[in-house]
């Protein structure tokens, strides 16, 4: 971890979106970004049917990458963000409520928002250490904050899990941008000479605050940095300038 900001290597990354399945399709699009649309979902087939039956399609998003992303490994902290989480559940459950139909608990249970890194650490029976947070527009630098913290602490790796989806429309007018459904995850470890990818994050305060709704969502300008080619990326969210940049 370094004064100025942070810095990590990445030792493995996967990515998922309904019609981007594949690492190729990926730096595709990252070539040439378009709105991603669609309902499909992946099929986490790493995991046991009953607990996958429970995830709905945001969930199934980010289960699929973390289980690419690991690849079996074990005992590795996970820090799961994501800006709204399984929001389209939460909604039906105030529906319910404001028609006084009576509440469901598994769905309750399921809209929480550490829902899928709880299945995640009980389908694996893996015990490691995970969290969940949202942190608005900046989420992903939250994450990737609280990451490196487990880094310096002594983590050998830690994965991060960045997933969003669509809004319901009664929430739409109320967007800063162009939700979108995506999933992706970075094995992170410390900064290492040898690794293929090394990334820095570092930011400052800023006054000005831009929103462009029209723009694809924070965490898929980051992926889209992280699969090109460019040095560096700024993005101002929350009244600060976060700054991206790689090793040349």
């Amino acid at each position: 971890m370094r004064v100025d900001g942070l810095s990590f290597s990445i030792a493995a990354h996967a990515a998922w979106a309904p019609g981007i399945e594949t690492p190729e399709a990926w730096l595709g699009w990252a070539k040439q970004p378009f709105a991603i649309t669609g309902d499909a979902e992946p099929g986490v087939k790493q995991m046991p049917p009953m607990l996958r039956r429970r995830a709905g399609t945001l969930g199934k998003m980010a289960l699929e990458v973390a289980y690419q992303c690991l690849d079996g490994r074990k005992n590795v902290p996970a820090v799961f963000c994501s800006r709204h989480g399984e929001v389209a559940r939460a909604y039906e459950l105030l529906s319910d409520l404001a028609n006084d139909v009576a509440l469901s608990p598994t769905a309750f249970g399921l809209a929480v928002h550490n829902a899928s890194a709880g299945l995640f650490s009980i389908a694996r029976t893996d015990q490691a250490n995970h969290l969940a947070l949202a942190a608005g527009a900046s989420t992903v630098e939250h994450a990737v904050i609280e990451a490196c913290g487990l880094l310096a602490d002594g983590a050998p790796m830690v994965l991060l899990v960045a997933y969003d989806n669509c809004l319901p429309p009664v929430f739409e007018k109320f967007q800063d941008c162009k939700e979108q459904p995506h999933a992706w995850a970075w094995l992170m470890m410390p900064t290492n000479k040898d690794a293929k990818e090394t990334l820095h994050l570092s930011w400052s305060a800023a006054d000005e605050q831009v929103v462009d709704v029209k723009a694809m969502p924070p965490s898929l300008q980051i992926l889209q940095f992280q699969l090109g080619e460019e040095q560096w990326m700024e993005r101002i969210a929350d009244r600060r300038r976060w700054r991206w940049a790689r090793d040349v």
